[in-house]
């Protein structure tokens, strides 16, 4: 009989958060098993692999999995150039998963269905943690179950999208028109080209997502005449998007910024905000997209696509049978609803967090990467290696480095407080008090500490600007 000690730690997720687990525990001498749902690893980047990030390589790849690389002759792409996604896969995610200490442990089209215990719904409490991991795993040959000693959930939010619907429900008619409806970064200068060439296209959405599809389509415009773009945004509040130009310390993501708000600006793309979809119809052949706003019912269109880059969910089928404690609303893990909720944060004071946060009640399980931010569009690679950095050490019994955490990320330059807070005392992340509207006044800590202000971690080293992104930290767990 197998002894629990011996059972591997299963790993959902082969994407750069899942396959940074697996090093991290392989490095420890812990074995593992990872399911990747998709044919290769890091299969929810290659969907949108034609997108360049704004994270350059050094912030792509995981320190102990580049050492494990090195150690095989594995040189690292330049550390400042900002590669797509299908370059993290190739040069990075392809050739660890090869290495002959990971290789056997991989396995792809593999789907994780359901995670229980063996003999033991989420009821049953006695001598519940002495019970094996049973996990569902649905493959081309059948379904079979598989035993692990702890689970970590670097499954990701890819592919269960956000509908357009503002309500968190599909809008009426969404599932009809879903043929002319596409989730995420649809690639609209290359594969997907005639579909939006010569075509009037809405974009929904106010993340990074929404403004990659809109530079793109405002360039095919250049040279496909009839190509136009509508943009939609159900928040009035696009500071988010827009960044903080020079101020951000990723100046990629700045540039983003900067260029699809010019795009507004200049009239290039037609943009209407506080717009909250509720309804698609059809009127001779084209769509006609129906919303609320502050004055009532709006219609726009005619429009021939429609590009719904609203963000994705946690799945959470997957684990009904287990007892995890969730956010309420946010539905990531509920020690970090409170420090990543985008209602109340966008200074990004998310302060280092491990093993202890990412735990639940069900012992031995852990929810990592983008998934443990639940729907918060927060999330960076940094953040994610960090974590399974801390998970590996506290299920090899290394406690002391499991709660040494220590996580450092780019800065947006962008400050935002709560409107609750407005006009109050409260202290904001430039320093002094908080302003009443958003403005790019992140500034260096350690130049702050030389001319004795806080920097943008909110008074203290601990408090570390977090990214609102929403290209490669959504889609790559």
């Amino acid at each position: 009989m197998v002894s629990e000690n011996d059972l591997p730690v299963a790993i959902i997720g082969g994407g750069p958060v899942g396959m940074a687990a697996a090093a991290q525990l392989v490095s420890r001498g812990l074995p593992v098993k990872v399911y990747e749902a998709g044919s290769a690893v890091g299969s929810n980047l290659l969907d949108w692999g034609h997108v360049r990030v704004f994270t350059p390589w050094r912030y792509c790849v995981d320190a102990v999995a580049r050492k494990l690389l090195e150690s095989h002759g594995w040189q690292m792409p330049e550390s400042e150039a900002f590669p797509t996604a299908d370059e993290i896969v190739s040069q990075y995610l392809a050739p660890l998963a090869k290495l002959s200490e990971l290789a056997p442990s991989i396995e792809t089209n593999a789907r994780v269905v359901a995670i229980s215990r063996w003999g033991a719904d989420k009821v049953l409490s006695k001598a519940r943690e002495t019970r094996p991991f049973m996990l569902l795993v649905e493959t081309a040959e059948g379904t079979r179950r598989d035993s692990a000693r702890a689970v970590i959930d670097a499954s990701g939010t890819w592919q269960t999208p956000n509908p357009l619907g503002a309500g968190g429900l599909p809008a009426e008619g969404e599932r009809e028109f879903g043929n002319r409806i596409a989730y995420g970064i649809p690639d609209v200068l290359g594969r997907d080209r005639h579909l939006y060439a010569g075509r009037t296209t809405l974009v929904a959405g106010s993340g990074h997502s929404a403004a990659n599809a809109l530079l793109e389509l405002a360039e095919l415009a250049q040279t496909e005449p009839g190509t136009s773009a509508l943009w939609v945004t159900r928040s009035t509040d696009l500071a988010r998007i827009y960044g903080g130009g020079d101020a951000d310390a990723l100046p990629a993501r700045g540039e983003l910024g900067s260029d699809v708000r010019h795009l507004a600006e200049s009239g290039r793309v037609s943009l209407v905000t506080g717009f909250a979809t509720v309804a698609i119809r059809k009127v001779d052949g084209q769509l006609m997209v129906e919303g609320q706003t502050k004055d009532g019912l709006r219609t726009l269109g005619p429009v021939d696509r429609i590009i719904a880059a609203t963000g994705q969910r946690p799945d959470l089928a997957l684990t009904r049978e287990l007892r995890l404690d969730l956010d309420p609303w946010l539905e990531g893990v509920k020690a970090l609803g409170p420090l990543i909720d985008p209602n109340e944060h966008s200074c990004g004071d998310v302060p280092p967090h491990g093993h202890r946060e990412l735990s639940h009640p069900e012992p031995d399980f852990y929810t990592v990467g983008v998934k443990s931010y639940g729907r918060a569009p927060t999330f960076l690679l940094l953040t994610g290696y960090e974590q399974v950095r801390s998970v590996a050490a506290a299920l090899a019994g290394d406690t002391a480095a499991a709660d040494a955490v220590q996580l450092v990320l780019p800065e947006t330059g962008v400050c935002t407080v709560p409107a609750s807070l407005s006009g109050t005392s409260f202290q904001g992340c430039c320093g002094g008090p908080a302003p009443a509207a958003v403005v790019a006044c992140c500034v260096d800590d350690a130049k702050a500490k030389a001319s004795g202000k806080s920097g943008c971690g909110c008074g203290g080293t601990q408090a570390i600007a977090a990214v609102r992104s929403g290209d490669l930290e959504i889609a790559a767990q």
